[in-house]
């Protein structure tokens, strides 16, 4: 597995010593940050304005106001693009500099090429979507009521923020940095789990989290992104393995992401009940989030969907190096 651990830290690191990762991050975060101001409008409206499901606004869903399905129609028209350039380089990049011969003559498997790339494309993915939780606290009207003394786990947050310089001294040494990562956010976390579900002695609990809007929503719509995004995802990988240009790959990526895109505007033109309907309902990803993921609802069609589209492109994916080889 080090050969692909290898290789899963350059793709990923490459995000960073080029332009395509900072351009994706810009692009996202700008949409995103647009519809979170949006929502946050919407939640402090008066009178009979209002929204009923933030998420549904931050993820382009909502039909009213104007400017929110303006918006909405941006970023699901934006998206593919994203997750397009994202993928873009991937193997188109390695195939245009003549790269990709040498990596498919070392000692690794076609499958775990694919696989390595896919997960640091996966891991920037999620990485975009990571920024996006500081907004959580205002979708769901999150709050925080502390009782008794949290000394000791104060001690406990100090030893994981140690952790985490220690992984990032690790880095610089070449020393095994991501276990001591991984140990750091394990620490961080344990150190949340243990402060809100510890009791006192007049069991009454440290932390008393309460939200004034439903957070299941939330939940929800962050599994439906990420399933998505890992489809989308797919995708892209699978286009960057036909061409060499990065260019090419990126356009190919968009228009075969936009097939699960426009389904969801072509519904309309078909009467509810009919085979039009249904199949523009599941092929439309934005019309899963607008009547399912931003409402709190778990459709388990659209995670077939997901799911099945992004295991046969990642098998399409290792077909085609294959076939590369053989040539």
């Amino acid at each position: 597995m080090r050969p692909t651990m290898s290789l899963i830290r350059r793709e990923f690191a490459a995000y960073f010593t080029g332009p395509i990762g900072y351009v994706a991050l810009f692009g996202f975060l700008t949409l995103s940050g647009f519809l979170f101001w949006i929502v946050v409008g919407l939640l402090t409206e008066k009178g009979p304005r209002g929204v009923e499901y933030p998420m549904q606004v931050m993820l382009g869903g909502a039909e009213n106001p104007e400017w929110a399905l303006v918006a909405g129609v941006l970023f699901w028209g934006l998206f593919p693009a994203v997750t397009g350039i994202i993928t873009s380089r991937l193997i188109a990049e390695e195939r245009g500099s003549g790269t990709l011969e040498a990596l498919l003559t070392a000692p690794i498997r076609d499958w775990q090429v694919v696989v390595a790339k896919f997960t640091a494309c996966f891991g920037f993915y999620l990485l975009l979507w990571a920024v996006t939780l500081v907004y959580v606290p205002v979708l769901t009207d999150l709050r925080a009521e502390w009782t008794g003394t949290f000394t000791y786990y104060a001690v406990v947050l100090l030893v994981g923020l140690l952790f985490l310089a220690l992984a990032k001294v690790g880095f610089w040494f070449e020393f095994n940095g991501w276990l001591v990562l991984f140990l750091g956010v394990a620490g961080l976390g344990l150190t949340g789990a243990g402060a809100y579900f510890h009791y006192t002695a007049d069991e009454t609990q440290l932390v008393k989290l309460t939200a004034g809007i439903d957070p299941r929503p939330v939940l929800t719509s962050y599994l439906g992104v990420v399933l998505a995004g890992a489809m989308f995802l797919a995708l892209g990988l699978l286009v960057s393995s036909w061409v060499k240009s990065q260019l090419v790959a990126w356009m190919l990526s968009l228009l075969l992401g936009l097939c699960f895109v426009l389904p969801a505007a072509l519904r309309w033109a078909f009467e509810p009940g009919t085979m039009g309907y249904s199949l523009g309902y599941y092929l439309g990803v934005p019309e899963h989030f607008r009547r399912d993921f931003t409402r709190g609802v778990i459709d388990t069609r659209p995670l077939v969907l997901y799911v099945s589209v992004t295991l046969a492109c990642l098998y399409l994916t290792v077909r085609s190096l294959e076939a590369r080889r053989l040539r």
